[in-house]
Protein backbone atom coordinates (compact mmCIF):
# COMPACT_ATOMS: atom_id res chain seq x y z
CA UNK A 1 0.00 0.00 0.00
CA UNK A 2 1.33 3.57 -1.38
CA UNK A 3 0.81 6.97 -0.09
CA UNK A 4 -0.16 8.80 -3.07
CA UNK A 5 -0.08 12.64 -0.83
CA UNK A 6 3.12 13.45 -0.15
CA UNK A 7 2.81 17.10 0.01
CA UNK A 8 0.17 19.91 0.81
CA UNK A 9 -2.37 20.60 -2.06
CA UNK A 10 -3.55 24.77 -1.46
CA UNK A 11 -7.05 24.38 -1.77
CA UNK A 12 -9.63 27.86 -1.40
CA UNK A 13 -10.86 28.68 1.92
CA UNK A 14 -14.42 29.15 2.51
CA UNK A 15 -15.02 33.04 3.80
CA UNK A 16 -14.40 32.94 7.10
CA UNK A 17 -13.24 29.83 7.28
CA UNK A 18 -9.21 28.05 6.71
CA UNK A 19 -8.69 26.48 3.69
CA UNK A 20 -9.15 22.71 3.45
CA UNK A 21 -6.79 19.84 4.23
CA UNK A 22 -5.47 17.60 1.79
CA UNK A 23 -6.10 14.10 2.12
CA UNK A 24 -5.60 10.86 0.51
CA UNK A 25 -9.07 8.48 1.02
CA UNK A 26 -9.20 4.36 0.67
CA UNK A 27 -10.95 3.13 -2.50
CA UNK A 28 -13.36 1.56 0.47
CA UNK A 29 -14.92 4.70 1.26
CA UNK A 30 -15.61 5.96 -2.89
CA UNK A 31 -19.39 5.23 -2.07
CA UNK A 32 -19.52 7.86 0.17
CA UNK A 33 -17.35 9.95 -0.17
CA UNK A 34 -18.48 10.60 -3.86
CA UNK A 35 -22.10 10.45 -2.85
CA UNK A 36 -24.14 13.80 -1.88
CA UNK A 37 -23.26 15.11 1.30
CA UNK A 38 -24.90 13.22 4.98
CA UNK A 39 -24.79 13.89 8.68
CA UNK A 40 -22.53 12.00 10.19
CA UNK A 41 -21.30 12.43 14.45
CA UNK A 42 -17.78 12.36 15.88
CA UNK A 43 -18.04 8.63 17.86
CA UNK A 44 -13.92 9.36 18.73
CA UNK A 45 -11.21 11.88 18.39
CA UNK A 46 -7.38 11.69 19.56
CA UNK A 47 -4.52 13.43 18.78
CA UNK A 48 -3.58 11.06 15.54
CA UNK A 49 -7.13 9.92 14.60
CA UNK A 50 -10.62 10.89 14.45
CA UNK A 51 -13.82 8.86 13.80
CA UNK A 52 -16.65 9.73 12.14
CA UNK A 53 -20.26 7.62 12.04
CA UNK A 54 -22.32 7.54 9.62
CA UNK A 55 -26.17 7.95 9.87
CA UNK A 56 -27.68 4.96 8.28
CA UNK A 57 -26.78 1.18 7.65
CA UNK A 58 -24.95 1.33 4.87
CA UNK A 59 -21.33 -0.01 4.85
CA UNK A 60 -18.87 1.22 5.58
CA UNK A 61 -20.38 3.25 8.16
CA UNK A 62 -17.23 4.93 9.86
CA UNK A 63 -15.26 6.84 7.91
CA UNK A 64 -11.37 7.64 9.66
CA UNK A 65 -9.53 10.65 9.43
CA UNK A 66 -5.97 9.71 10.49
CA UNK A 67 -2.15 11.80 10.33
CA UNK A 68 0.03 10.79 8.12
CA UNK A 69 2.14 8.84 10.75
CA UNK A 70 -0.91 7.23 12.36
CA UNK A 71 -2.34 3.14 11.72
CA UNK A 72 -3.42 3.36 8.09
CA UNK A 73 -6.76 1.36 8.39
CA UNK A 74 -8.51 0.43 5.38
CA UNK A 75 -11.40 2.76 5.78
CA UNK A 76 -8.95 6.06 6.69
CA UNK A 77 -8.79 8.84 4.88
CA UNK A 78 -5.10 10.41 5.49
CA UNK A 79 -4.11 13.86 5.82
CA UNK A 80 -0.92 15.29 5.13
CA UNK A 81 -0.20 16.20 8.82
CA UNK A 82 1.54 13.84 11.72
CA UNK A 83 0.30 13.81 14.78
CA UNK A 84 3.08 16.69 16.34
CA UNK A 85 0.85 18.95 14.44
CA UNK A 86 -1.89 18.77 15.92
CA UNK A 87 -4.34 18.56 12.83
CA UNK A 88 -7.43 17.12 15.24
CA UNK A 89 -6.97 19.71 18.18
CA UNK A 90 -10.41 21.15 18.13
CA UNK A 91 -11.92 18.24 17.02
CA UNK A 92 -14.72 17.17 19.95
CA UNK A 93 -16.00 13.57 20.47
CA UNK A 94 -20.21 14.10 19.75
CA UNK A 95 -20.10 16.67 17.59
CA UNK A 96 -21.97 17.07 14.19
CA UNK A 97 -20.00 15.95 10.83
CA UNK A 98 -20.84 15.59 7.02
CA UNK A 99 -19.18 13.54 5.16
CA UNK A 100 -19.57 13.71 0.90
CA UNK A 101 -18.91 15.39 -1.94
CA UNK A 102 -15.37 14.45 -1.69
CA UNK A 103 -14.91 16.17 1.48
CA UNK A 104 -15.58 14.97 5.87
CA UNK A 105 -16.14 17.91 7.36
CA UNK A 106 -16.72 19.12 11.15
CA UNK A 107 -16.02 21.86 13.92
CA UNK A 108 -12.20 22.23 13.50
CA UNK A 109 -11.67 20.24 10.72
CA UNK A 110 -12.47 19.99 6.93
CA UNK A 111 -10.46 17.55 4.42
CA UNK A 112 -11.31 17.86 1.16
CA UNK A 113 -10.07 14.14 -0.99
CA UNK A 114 -7.34 14.79 -3.64
CA UNK A 115 -6.42 11.42 -3.83
CA UNK A 116 -7.34 7.68 -3.19
CA UNK A 117 -5.44 4.55 -2.39
CA UNK A 118 -6.17 1.00 -2.79
CA UNK A 119 -6.62 -0.83 0.42
CA UNK A 120 -6.23 -4.43 -1.16
CA UNK A 121 -2.63 -4.73 -1.70
CA UNK A 122 -1.45 -6.39 -4.59
CA UNK A 123 0.05 -9.83 -3.92
CA UNK A 124 0.81 -11.77 -7.61
CA UNK A 125 0.83 -15.16 -8.19
CA UNK A 126 1.43 -16.98 -4.98
CA UNK A 127 3.27 -20.22 -5.48
CA UNK A 128 2.73 -23.26 -2.73
CA UNK A 129 6.58 -22.91 -1.89
CA UNK A 130 6.45 -19.24 -1.48
CA UNK A 131 3.57 -19.59 0.85
CA UNK A 132 5.10 -21.52 2.57
CA UNK A 133 7.90 -20.38 3.25
CA UNK A 134 6.31 -17.31 4.35
CA UNK A 135 4.10 -18.65 6.87
CA UNK A 136 7.49 -20.08 8.69
CA UNK A 137 9.30 -16.82 8.61
CA UNK A 138 6.00 -15.34 9.77
CA UNK A 139 5.82 -17.73 12.97
CA UNK A 140 9.63 -16.99 13.13
CA UNK A 141 8.54 -13.34 13.36
CA UNK A 142 5.86 -14.14 15.79
CA UNK A 143 7.67 -16.37 18.24
CA UNK A 144 10.88 -13.45 18.41
CA UNK A 145 8.50 -11.17 19.34
CA UNK A 146 7.45 -13.45 22.81
CA UNK A 147 5.10 -11.28 24.71
CA UNK A 148 4.35 -8.68 22.47
CA UNK A 149 2.75 -10.99 19.92
CA UNK A 150 0.18 -12.49 22.96
CA UNK A 151 -3.50 -10.38 22.00
CA UNK A 152 -6.30 -9.62 24.30
CA UNK A 153 -7.76 -13.09 23.93
CA UNK A 154 -4.56 -14.77 24.10
CA UNK A 155 -5.62 -18.25 25.91
CA UNK A 156 -8.97 -17.96 24.96
CA UNK A 157 -9.98 -21.42 23.31
CA UNK A 158 -12.03 -19.94 20.85
CA UNK A 159 -9.37 -18.38 18.12
CA UNK A 160 -7.34 -21.79 18.49
CA UNK A 161 -10.79 -23.31 17.49
CA UNK A 162 -11.44 -21.21 14.45
CA UNK A 163 -7.67 -21.78 13.49
CA UNK A 164 -8.09 -25.35 13.22
CA UNK A 165 -11.22 -25.22 11.61
CA UNK A 166 -10.49 -22.91 9.10
CA UNK A 167 -7.25 -25.03 8.23
CA UNK A 168 -9.45 -27.83 7.96
CA UNK A 169 -12.25 -25.80 5.39
CA UNK A 170 -15.27 -26.84 7.96
CA UNK A 171 -17.48 -23.42 7.52
CA UNK A 172 -20.35 -25.08 9.78
CA UNK A 173 -17.09 -25.26 12.68
CA UNK A 174 -15.48 -21.92 12.02
CA UNK A 175 -18.82 -20.02 11.76
CA UNK A 176 -19.36 -21.08 15.25
CA UNK A 177 -16.07 -20.54 16.62
CA UNK A 178 -16.27 -17.16 15.20
CA UNK A 179 -19.95 -15.99 16.21
CA UNK A 180 -18.44 -16.63 20.19
CA UNK A 181 -15.57 -13.83 19.18
CA UNK A 182 -17.50 -11.18 17.41
CA UNK A 183 -17.34 -8.68 19.71
CA UNK A 184 -15.43 -9.84 22.36
CA UNK A 185 -13.28 -7.72 24.19
CA UNK A 186 -13.12 -3.67 25.64
CA UNK A 187 -12.28 -1.12 23.39
CA UNK A 188 -13.38 0.54 20.00
CA UNK A 189 -12.52 -2.47 17.82
CA UNK A 190 -12.19 -5.66 20.25
CA UNK A 191 -10.11 -8.44 20.03
CA UNK A 192 -12.75 -11.01 18.60
CA UNK A 193 -13.09 -8.15 16.12
CA UNK A 194 -9.30 -7.79 14.84
CA UNK A 195 -8.55 -11.31 14.95
CA UNK A 196 -11.37 -12.12 12.90
CA UNK A 197 -10.66 -9.22 10.44
CA UNK A 198 -6.94 -10.35 10.59
CA UNK A 199 -7.54 -14.05 9.34
CA UNK A 200 -10.49 -12.78 6.96
CA UNK A 201 -8.26 -10.50 4.80
CA UNK A 202 -5.51 -12.94 4.97
CA UNK A 203 -7.86 -15.47 3.59
CA UNK A 204 -8.94 -13.60 0.68
CA UNK A 205 -6.20 -12.00 -0.56
CA UNK A 206 -3.64 -15.07 0.27
CA UNK A 207 -5.62 -17.76 -0.38
CA UNK A 208 -6.69 -15.89 -3.50
CA UNK A 209 -3.38 -15.09 -4.51
CA UNK A 210 -2.24 -18.90 -4.07
CA UNK A 211 -5.55 -20.60 -5.17
CA UNK A 212 -7.48 -18.52 -6.71
CA UNK A 213 -10.95 -19.89 -7.11
CA UNK A 214 -9.95 -22.30 -4.39
CA UNK A 215 -11.65 -23.31 -1.14
CA UNK A 216 -9.58 -20.62 0.84
CA UNK A 217 -11.54 -17.91 -1.21
CA UNK A 218 -14.68 -20.12 -0.93
CA UNK A 219 -14.39 -19.93 3.09
CA UNK A 220 -13.70 -16.53 2.84
CA UNK A 221 -16.64 -15.58 0.86
CA UNK A 222 -19.19 -17.65 3.15
CA UNK A 223 -17.07 -16.64 6.68
CA UNK A 224 -16.86 -13.21 6.08
CA UNK A 225 -20.76 -13.23 5.29
CA UNK A 226 -21.62 -14.67 8.59
CA UNK A 227 -19.61 -12.63 10.61
CA UNK A 228 -20.66 -9.32 9.03
CA UNK A 229 -24.38 -9.96 8.56
CA UNK A 230 -25.22 -8.93 12.11
CA UNK A 231 -21.74 -7.83 13.20
CA UNK A 232 -23.84 -3.80 13.50
CA UNK A 233 -25.27 -5.23 16.53
CA UNK A 234 -22.97 -7.11 18.14
CA UNK A 235 -19.67 -5.34 18.47
CA UNK A 236 -18.96 -1.66 17.88
CA UNK A 237 -19.65 0.61 14.70
CA UNK A 238 -15.85 1.46 13.86
CA UNK A 239 -15.41 -2.73 14.35
CA UNK A 240 -18.47 -3.60 12.22
CA UNK A 241 -16.80 -1.66 9.79
CA UNK A 242 -13.59 -3.02 9.86
CA UNK A 243 -15.14 -6.97 9.31
CA UNK A 244 -16.70 -5.78 6.41
CA UNK A 245 -13.75 -4.21 4.67
CA UNK A 246 -11.80 -7.33 5.76
CA UNK A 247 -14.27 -9.95 4.25
CA UNK A 248 -14.12 -7.64 0.72
CA UNK A 249 -10.49 -7.53 1.18
CA UNK A 250 -9.03 -4.61 2.18
CA UNK A 251 -6.57 -4.22 4.75
CA UNK A 252 -4.62 -1.32 6.63
CA UNK A 253 -1.52 -0.51 5.66
CA UNK A 254 0.58 -2.55 8.49
CA UNK A 255 -1.22 -5.98 7.56
CA UNK A 256 -0.80 -5.18 3.85
CA UNK A 257 2.84 -5.17 4.77
CA UNK A 258 2.07 -8.85 6.78
CA UNK A 259 1.02 -9.85 4.05
CA UNK A 260 3.41 -8.73 1.46
CA UNK A 261 6.27 -10.53 3.24
CA UNK A 262 4.68 -13.70 3.45
CA UNK A 263 3.67 -13.22 -0.07
CA UNK A 264 7.79 -13.46 -0.58
CA UNK A 265 7.75 -9.16 -1.63
CA UNK A 266 9.63 -7.81 1.73
CA UNK A 267 11.19 -9.02 4.97
CA UNK A 268 8.66 -10.43 7.44
CA UNK A 269 10.56 -9.24 10.84
CA UNK A 270 10.26 -5.34 10.33
CA UNK A 271 6.24 -5.60 8.57
CA UNK A 272 5.54 -7.83 11.93
CA UNK A 273 7.18 -5.70 14.58
CA UNK A 274 5.40 -2.49 13.13
CA UNK A 275 1.96 -4.28 13.32
CA UNK A 276 2.49 -5.41 16.40
CA UNK A 277 3.54 -1.73 17.48
CA UNK A 278 -0.34 -0.55 16.50
CA UNK A 279 -2.63 -0.06 19.23
CA UNK A 280 -2.74 -1.36 22.59
CA UNK A 281 -2.99 -5.22 21.58
CA UNK A 282 -4.70 -4.51 17.62
CA UNK A 283 -1.49 -5.26 15.94
CA UNK A 284 -1.12 -8.51 18.21
CA UNK A 285 -4.60 -9.73 17.77
CA UNK A 286 -4.74 -8.72 13.95
CA UNK A 287 -1.05 -10.95 13.33
CA UNK A 288 -3.48 -13.95 15.21
CA UNK A 289 -5.77 -13.46 13.26
CA UNK A 290 -3.33 -13.24 10.00
CA UNK A 291 -1.46 -16.09 11.16
CA UNK A 292 -4.30 -18.24 11.41
CA UNK A 293 -5.45 -17.26 7.78
CA UNK A 294 -2.11 -18.09 5.95
CA UNK A 295 -1.96 -21.61 7.72
CA UNK A 296 -5.47 -22.02 6.28
CA UNK A 297 -4.87 -20.60 3.45
CA UNK A 298 -1.68 -22.85 2.70
CA UNK A 299 -3.77 -26.11 3.89
CA UNK A 300 -6.27 -25.54 2.01
CA UNK A 301 -4.05 -25.34 -1.16
CA UNK A 302 -2.40 -28.33 -0.13
CA UNK A 303 -5.44 -30.36 0.12
CA UNK A 304 -6.80 -29.21 -3.52
CA UNK A 305 -3.65 -30.05 -5.21
CA UNK A 306 -3.77 -33.27 -3.59
CA UNK A 307 -7.34 -33.35 -4.64
CA UNK A 308 -6.03 -32.73 -8.39
CA UNK A 309 -3.15 -35.45 -8.15
CA UNK A 310 -5.44 -37.62 -6.77
CA UNK A 311 -8.12 -37.09 -9.45
CA UNK A 312 -5.58 -37.35 -12.56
Amino acid sequence: MTALVRDPIPLAPRPGRRAPAAGAASLALRPVLDRPRRPARVIAAFPSAVYLELRGDTEPRVVAVVSSDAVRLPNAVVVVAARRERPFRAVREGGEAWVGDGRVETDGLETRVRRWWDPSPALGTVTPATLARGVRDLEAALDEAGDAARGGLAGHPDPLLLAARCAAGDLAGAVEAAERIVGLGPGLTPSGDDILAGLLVALRLLGGAACPGGRAAWLADWLGAAVTADAGTRTTALAATLLHCAASGGAGAEVAAVLRAVAGHEPAGPAVRRLLAAGHTSGADLATGVHAGCRAALALGASAGRVQKVSA
